[in-house]
């Protein structure tokens, strides 16, 4: 298939550290990235945009602290949000992210969609099923990207994406197994996202 996202332009705008502190002023469409931590995410976004160090890959979950906001083509905006449940952090750090997070989804007048992260071969923690109720409750448009699907079988990849899709109440179409190691997914995720980021905001009066 044609690449329906190639790279042409990619710019680091900055972070978000606090709830009501700095973001982006422009009007561009936003796609935020969430999961747990150690899902996979920086894989998965330097896969999506063919760098190696777009976001950084780290040892150590739970690095990415501020959410941060990348700039594709001058036509959308990526936005990763930290990862969350990661057990060493401390609670007072868990507790200072939660508001960040969800203050952003309530408030970015630019969101268009949510990229939520699973881990193909492990059920949905209580932590990802939260933040699943989360985005459903704002009904914000959501796409599943179930990582690491290389490690399973064809046929158990096959049966782990059926249930899921029971287990999620979602449809098909809402979800894209995806492995940042053979780049399987990239351009279905890549697709979806364009798509969400042309479409009408889903807030009512906006």
């Amino acid at each position: 298939m044609t690449d329906p996202l190639p790279i042409r332009h990619l710019e680091f705008l900055g972070g978000l550290a606090k709830p009501g502190g700095w973001r982006p002023e422009g009007a561009l469409p936003e796609i935020a990235f969430s999961g747990r931590s150690n899902v996979g995410k920086s894989s998965l976004l330097n896969r999506l945009v063919r760098r190696k160090a777009l976001a950084r890959v780290s040892k150590t979950p739970g690095k990415t602290r501020e959410i941060n906001f990348f700039e594709v083509n001058r036509e959308l905006v990526l936005v990763d949000l930290p990862g969350y449940g990661y057990a060493r952090v401390s609670k007072d750090q868990r507790a200072e992210w939660r508001p960040l997070i969800e203050g952003y989804l309530k408030q970015s007048k630019q969101l268009r969609g949510v990229v939520q992260l699973l881990d193909v071969r492990h059920a949905p923690t209580a932590d990802d099923l939260q933040m699943v109720d989360f985005l459903a409750e704002l009904g914000v448009p959501t796409i599943f990207a179930l990582t690491k699907v290389d490690k399973l079988t064809k046929s158990a990849a096959a049966k782990r994406v059926e249930e899921f899709i029971e287990g999620l109440g979602v449809t098909r179409d809402q979800l894209v197994p995806f492995s940042s190691a053979t780049g399987q997914g990239r351009d279905e995720l890549a697709e979806a996202m364009v798509e969400l980021a042309q479409a009408p905001a889903w807030r009512s009066g906006e």
